[in-house]
């Protein structure tokens, strides 16, 4: 019994030694193992320019993938680009459409439609609808909108981003006519108060008298361009008043030489035929008194405002009322304009009609009414009545004539004469409308038509009773036209002025006589 119990532990020790052997094998072997691992792990070397490779590697592609990611953003946006303006206004993320109707709103409807002049106390508007100003604010938008959009890929990205950073403004580009520019001008120097006078000439009482003229104030034309072209580029003249820039503008020398021959005529006798039917007036003979020569040492010498030069005159033995009123057997036009009776300016009124009255034009001849009408003086029995003068109603001497002018021009339009000449008043008048007047000044300003007829035409011109009457008389032939006259509003103070031709009743065609525009009373 004892002997079996001491075999079992004996038993039991080699268990224990066997197993303790195992585990001190496992032990060696995992030693062995983790022994192998380090010198495995020390074999292991780091490179740092593989590592810096692969980082740029990845910076790189996340760089790509944003550029492709911005580009192909940028390229798909239809709007316009943030930092882009036009004349101020913003227009960033708007479509073409919605920027036009912005800078519509917020710029252009808040310009004027005039640039206003001034010279001393007088305002003169130039009405961009005269010169025919067209902003090109399509084109501004299209330069709007193109930016990041032309050339490569990558120049687009640079310029979107360029642009978000530092801003850009477009400004809207103007054009105008300068041929009607030229006009405007040229109309608004001529309504200058200091006008040049140049020398010139009238008979009265048989004498002729020559005026020298007088240094005058003339619109510098270049530099009153530059001045409404800087202002339309700029958009600056919304409640600006601009000096009008002028020059001394001095009178012409006397040209005796020129005088002698325009006044110069041989006597003839009128008489008229009827197979043809033509008419040719008597034309008293008319010469200087003394020599050319002479009258040039006296005005050499004097230098006078006026000289008072004899003439000597040979009348014809037949006159033009000698053969009568049969010479003339056909009224061409005739027109009225009422007036009321003031004393002084009818006494004008009168004046001037009886100087025209009965003046015979041949065909091809020019008629001047300054040159029949004469200077307006005291002396020959003109009073003080209302005038335009310098942007005022003043009394002048010889207040009312401009009514016979303009009556006469009306007659002249109906009678299809060429107007030669002929400018409108500053203001509107009272007795005919807008577009149709003629304003004259005496040594400045005049109306003159020219005979484009084959047969004489004779003014027959009378006042009274409320009216000034002024008809044209001569012979009509079969195609002759006839003539209605149109007057059209076409701005705030713009009129313009037509001829409707007619032939055997039917419409020929419509032909624009003027443009005018009138400035506002004070």
């Amino acid at each position: 019994m004892s002997n079996q119990i001491i075999r079992k532990d004996n038993s039991e020790n080699e268990e224990e030694k066997k197993s303790k052997e195992k585990n001190n094998q496992l032990l060696i072997k995992d030693t062995n193992t983790q022994v192998a691992d380090t010198q495995t792990f020390k074999t292991i070397k780091i490179n740092p320019i593989k590592i810096s490779s692969i980082i740029a590697a990845i910076i790189c592609i996340i760089f790509v993938v944003s550029v492709v990611a911005f580009s192909i953003s940028n390229n798909s946006d239809t709007k316009i680009k943030k930092g882009v303006s036009i004349e101020g206004v913003d227009v960033s993320g708007l479509s073409k459409e919605e920027a036009k109707i912005k800078v519509q709103k917020d710029f252009l409807n808040k310009l004027d439609d005039t640039i206003y002049f001034q010279y001393g106390e007088n305002i003169y508007s130039l009405g961009l609808e005269q010169i025919n100003v067209h902003f090109k604010l399509d084109d501004a938008i299209d330069k709007a909108y193109n930016v990041g959009r032309l050339g490569s890929i990558f120049d687009k990205d640079i310029e979107v981003i360029r642009t978000k950073k530092k801003k850009v403004n477009f400004t809207i580009d103007v054009e105008y006519d300068e041929i009607a520019l030229d006009a405007c001008i040229i109309d608004i120097s001529a309504k200058l108060p200091e006008q040049v006078e140049q020398p010139s000439y009238y008979i009265e009482d048989g004498n002729l008298i020559i005026t020298s003229g007088k240094i005058g104030k003339a619109a510098e034309n270049e530099a009153t361009k530059a001045i409404i072209s800087e202002a339309l580029n700029n958009k600056n003249y919304n409640g600006v008043y601009y000096d009008i820039p002028t020059y001394d503008k001095y009178p012409d020398e006397i040209n005796v030489d020129k005088i002698h021959d325009e006044i110069y005529k041989e006597v003839k006798n009128a008489y008229y035929t009827v197979e043809p039917r033509m008419v040719y007036p008597e034309e008293v003979g008319v010469d200087f008194a003394e020599s050319v020569e002479t009258i040039k040492e006296q005005i050499a010498s004097e230098k006078k405002s006026e000289y008072y030069v004899e003439l000597k005159y040979t009348p014809a033995e037949i006159t033009v009322n000698d053969i009568g009123v049969e010479a003339f057997p056909d009224q061409l036009a005739t027109f009225s304009t009422a007036y009321v009776n003031n004393q002084n300016r009818t006494t004008n009124l009168i004046l001037a009609s009886n100087k025209i009255n009965g003046t015979v034009i041949m065909p091809g001849e020019t008629f001047s009414y300054n040159t029949v009408v004469g200077e307006r003086t005291i002396a020959a029995g003109y009073r003080n009545a209302a005038i335009y003068e310098n942007g005022q109603v003043v009394d002048g001497l010889g207040g009312g004539i401009c009514q016979v002018s303009s009556t006469l021009y009306n007659s002249v339009l109906y009678a299809n004469l060429d107007v030669v000449e002929r400018s409108n008043h500053m203001f509107l008048t009272t007795y005919v409308g807008g577009g149709r007047d003629a304003t004259v000044a005496y040594g400045s300003l005049d109306f003159k038509f020219k005979n484009n007829r084959d047969y004489p035409v004779k003014i027959v011109s009378s006042v009274g009773g409320g009216y000034c009457t002024v008809s044209l008389y001569g012979l009509k032939k079969d195609d002759d036209y006839t003539v209605e006259v149109v007057t059209k509003k076409t701005g705030s103070r713009t009129y313009q002025t037509y001829k409707n031709l007619y032939q055997y009743g039917q419409f020929i065609g419509s032909v624009l006589v003027s443009t005018d525009t009138y400035s506002t009373h004070g």
